[in-house]
């Protein structure tokens, strides 16, 4: 971004969360329907999957919840509503379409819990609110994507419900660099913290 960018937002929109006492991760949508070429939704993101999956490991090692998601539709996409009619390209999350299979190296163990959305946010209507809350989780570490769209939406909702975002930059992904850009810069500014891969491993590796 712009130092003149920068300059315009200093003062009103340069505060900061910091990481709170008791996170969960979550993995949002880190599915096949972006990593396989011939899909609509082919992202080219590769390095924000294997970014996710390290912090998911580090997770682990600090025995902290970790959370997926995928998105999954009826055949006729009528659970979808306007957001199935405005993205066309949806019918890829159509239940049994191995687009919405787990990428090598992300299976979720037993233990772990997935949520199956239909809209951009992995809050809305879903039990996730209610499921962080029940285990006392202050933050939630959000990797996933897309940048400009479920990472943002959840981003949004979660410190709408009170909980604190730090959204991982190399671990989310977009189909174009700018939106991806633009995104982590005005989450950054008005919705949460966004820090680097090596800084989320290094909070984890302290908990």
């Amino acid at each position: 971004m712009t130092k003149e960018l920068n300059e315009n937002y200093k003062g009103a929109f340069d505060g900061s969360l910091g990481f709170g006492n008791k996170p969960a991760l979550i993995l949002v949508d880190l599915v096949q329907a972006y990593f396989q070429e011939n899909s609509p939704l082919y992202a080219g993101c590769e390095d924000a999957l294997a970014s996710a999956i390290c912090i998911r490991d580090e997770a682990r090692n600090a025995g902290i919840p970790v959370i997926y998601t995928n998105v999954v539709y009826k055949p006729d996409g009528s659970d979808g509503g306007m957001f199935y009619r405005k993205v066309p390209a949806l019918s890829a999350f159509v239940k049994g379409n191995p687009l919405g299979d787990w990428p090598d190296g992300l299976d979720p163990t037993d233990d772990e819990l997935i949520i199956s959305k239909q809209f951009a946010s992995a809050f809305f209507g879903t039990p996730l609110a209610q499921s962080l809350n029940e285990l006392g989780i202050d933050t939630l570490i959000i990797t996933g994507v897309s940048t400009s769209g479920c990472i943002r939406a959840t981003c949004i909702d979660a410190i709408s419900s009170g909980f604190i975002p730090i959204v991982v930059s190399d671990a989310c992904g977009d189909r174009h660099q700018g939106p991806h850009d633009a995104n982590l810069f005005d989450m950054n500014a008005k919705y949460g913290d966004v820090v680097d891969e090596a800084a989320a491993l290094h909070y984890l590796k302290e908990l």
